[in-house]
């Protein structure tokens, strides 16, 4: 696979850049992410007086515990306005991008373990926070292991895979306005949605980069069998 490959605007070849509806999903789920932290900090700092009812209880979970939380999402936050240089970046200006987003990951993985001591949605949402938030630490560590080996195909792989899985956090988000959406007529509360929520969130995102990577894998090798059909 091409080092390359994974993302648009990171490559010189247009053959390599992804189809557009991937890189719609990349920036949603951006901007949906920075919307989030933003919306929690400042409920955390002005707590909403007139918000609706399951609502102000959600709130009123992250205020119970309101230092860890900030300890989580703020550079959760750094950690995905850092992402688009990775990704987006020619590998000459990567590094210091990669340099900021290693300890910043780290950060965001260990806070979240410690964050799911409180989970919303019980064991449901424990064991999705448990699986993904492992997957993406141990991308992530993979990365960082392929980058000190000069590994850079295989860095940027397992970089793609770190970063697509920590923005399942904002897949979750347009998933958990269904069920609130429907709650009047499911009878659902939070506490037994969210952590389905979280399943199927993080589930699109770990599918569909992968499903990716081993497209343009398969991709790449067949234009090297073109190319060199005696091999």
């Amino acid at each position: 696979m091409d080092g390359q490959a994974g993302m648009p605007g990171a490559g010189g070849r247009k053959d390599q850049a992804s189809p557009l509806w991937l890189r719609i999903g990349f920036w949603a789920c951006i901007g949906i992410s920075v919307a989030v932290v933003l919306r929690r900090v400042l409920a955390l700092a002005y707590p909403p007086r007139s918000a609706p009812p399951q609502l102000a209880a959600l709130d009123a979970v992250f205020a119970s515990h309101a230092t860890l939380t900030l300890a989580h999402i703020l550079p959760a936050l750094l950690f995905v306005l850092v992402a688009p240089l990775v990704v987006f970046s020619t590998p000459a200006n990567a590094a210091w991008p990669e340099r900021l987003i290693f300890p910043l990951g780290i950060v965001v993985g260990f806070t979240a373990y410690a964050m799911n001591v409180y989970p919303v949605g019980g064991w449901v949402e424990r064991s999705a926070v448990l699986t993904f938030n492992s997957i993406f630490l141990f991308s992530l560590l993979r990365a960082y292991w392929h980058r000190q080996r000069g590994e850079a195909i295989l860095k940027r792989r397992w970089m793609l895979r770190a970063i697509a899985v920590l923005l399942g956090i904002a897949t979750t988000r347009p998933v958990m306005g269904i069920f609130f959406a429907t709650s009047p007529l499911t009878h659902l509360a939070p506490s037994q949605f969210f952590g389905i929520a979280f399943w199927i969130g993080f589930s699109i995102n770990t599918f569909v980069i992968e499903l990716w990577l081993r497209s343009r894998e398969r991709h790449v090798q067949g234009e090297r069998m073109a190319m060199h059909p005696s091999r």
